[in-house]
């Protein structure tokens, strides 16, 4: 069994390159590629949704159209087939109501409702493949229905009864609870309620989490968070139940699309041998900001979804405390009103110190990526996190709430200077994070110390290839579940 070439299904609602939103987009853009690095033969099935354009990849229709159930008709849909650049093999689902007239990925009342119909859709969609897989991974709420399907119905169809599954948390945030009608419209009436369930709900997060082989979440430190703190958000008990089936696995970052020395968006390419170069990279953030241009100043960078989770209800204390000294903060993200409105009038306050840009920027992102000194991370909870990752490879400083897979990736200088990687401060509040930024602020006028934080993370190996075999170990593992 170790030595076969497994067949795996990758399911996700997003997928880079086709349609992102956040984390879970990159992960099904670069794990399945490191995959079948290693051998195995894996494929991508992601909706088709209106802004996935013809013009910008080759599609080709698979055979006829498939009847997904949908309450008490039978809806057509087609399922296309491309290949990414990378060589992934992807299927997506085209449907003329839920997905295709859609341009957004998420935000629609019938939600629950339409990734159920793509769930549906991928086992219908299986005897079209001319290719039956070994294990399917599902990803988050939106695809837990298939892993659930599989338990209650799979097991009675010799077609499906070796079919394995693997269900990953990537935000447990995110659930996807509707009321139990939902049930019928998937005509999957036979799904038992469980107990972190509410009265006359459906919760498709905990229906994965119940009913797949193994579940999975994206780092070692979130798997043991969820199980006992407020992380869980209300599913801990039944997280605890399956304990036993649960893993927590860092993710990675693609290393051919995340690199200073080839990044076609930054000003100045570099790499460990010539970091002297990355200061042109900080002049130029500071240019496009509009702040002073001086190397001996340090500059503060943050790139975030402007929410709660992210921590951002610290930034206005630490940084009233901060900006009066001789520093720089440069912000990039989009979110909740009242933040831009408070980050704003910040702004004003700090003109020559401060410069947010409340937008989705992927190049800006990367000058910020290369160009400032210290990246900040100060998420209330992070299953794991990539911007600090991408920081570290691209010889920014984190300094991070000590958090799930924030835990996991960085080093504290002041805890182990020997092998320290950036700052990371506890408990949640704004004195912690103050203390965190100024001991990194302190440390940032050492100029050989800081070198090495910053040679050390350039060289901490977050690629996929290490990751992607502990997947393989857990395919395996449903697989002998599953016989």
């Amino acid at each position: 069994m170790d030595d076969e070439r497994l067949k795996i299904l990758f399911l996700s609602a997003e997928a880079v390159p086709f349609a992102k939103v956040g984390g879970l987009a990159d992960v099904a853009g670069a794990l399945p590629k490191a995959l079948r690095a290693l051998g195995h033969d894996v494929r991508l099935m992601i909706p088709r949704y209106g802004s996935i354009r013809s013009d910008q990849f080759h599609f080709e229709k698979l055979g006829k159209p498939i009847s997904v159930p949908a309450g008490r008709e039978e809806v057509r849909a087609h399922v296309f087939h491309t290949v990414t650049e990378d060589g992934v093999p992807t299927y997506l689902i085209w449907d003329e109501k839920y997905f295709s007239p859609r341009e957004r990925i998420y935000g629609f009342d019938d939600d629950p409702q339409r990734f159920v119909f793509f769930s549906r859709a991928v086992v219908a969609s299986l005897p079209l493949l001319g290719w039956m897989p070994d294990v399917i991974h599902a990803n988050d709420w939106h695809t837990a229905p298939v892993p659930t399907w599989l338990a209650y119905e799979g097991r009675y169809l010799r077609e499906y009864r070796h079919l394995a599954s693997l269900f990953t948390i990537h935000n447990l945030a995110y659930q996807g609870v509707s009321g139990r009608l939902i049930l019928t419209f998937a005509r999957m009436e036979y799904v038992k309620h469980l107990d972190v369930e509410p009265p006359g709900q459906v919760n498709w997060m905990a229906q994965g989490i119940a009913n797949a082989d193994l579940i999975s979440t994206v780092s070692p430190q979130y798997a043991k968070d969820i199980l006992e703190t407020e992380a869980g958000a209300g599913l801990s008990p039944l997280l605890r139940q399956r304990q036993d089936r649960l893993f927590g696995i860092l993710n990675g970052i693609d290393y051919d699309r995340w690199d200073p020395a080839t990044d076609p968006h930054i000003p100045q390419h570099f790499s460990l041998s010539d970091l002297r170069m990355r200061a042109v990279n900080k002049a130029a953030l500071q240019q496009t900001a509009r702040l002073p241009v001086r190397d001996d100043v340090p500059l503060m960078g943050m790139v975030s979804r402007l929410d709660p989770v992210k921590g951002i209800d610290l930034l206005e204390p630490v940084l009233e405390q901060l900006l009066q000294g001789d520093v720089q903060f440069v912000l990039l993200g989009t979110g909740q009103p009242e933040y831009h409105e408070m980050l704003e009038c910040l702004q004003s306050r700090f003109p020559d110190k401060m410069r947010v840009f409340l937008r989705y920027d992927d190049p800006l992102a990367r000058r910020i990526y290369a160009g400032c000194d210290i990246f900040l991370m100060p998420s209330r909870f992070e299953p794991c996190g990539l911007g600090q990752m991408i920081a570290m490879r691209y010889g920014a400083v984190p300094v991070v709430h000590k958090t799930g897979g924030l835990a996991d990736t960085v080093i504290d200088y002041h805890e182990r200077p020997d092998k320290a990687t950036g700052f990371a401060f506890s408990p949640f509040t704004p004195e912690a994070c103050l203390d965190g930024l100024r001991r990194a602020l302190g440390v940032f006028r050492d100029r050989e110390a800081w070198t090495t934080l910053q040679t050390r993370g350039m060289k901490t190996d977050f690629s996929w290839k290490a990751s992607a075999r502990k997947y393989v170990d857990l395919y395996r593992r449903a697989v002998e579940l599953r016989r």
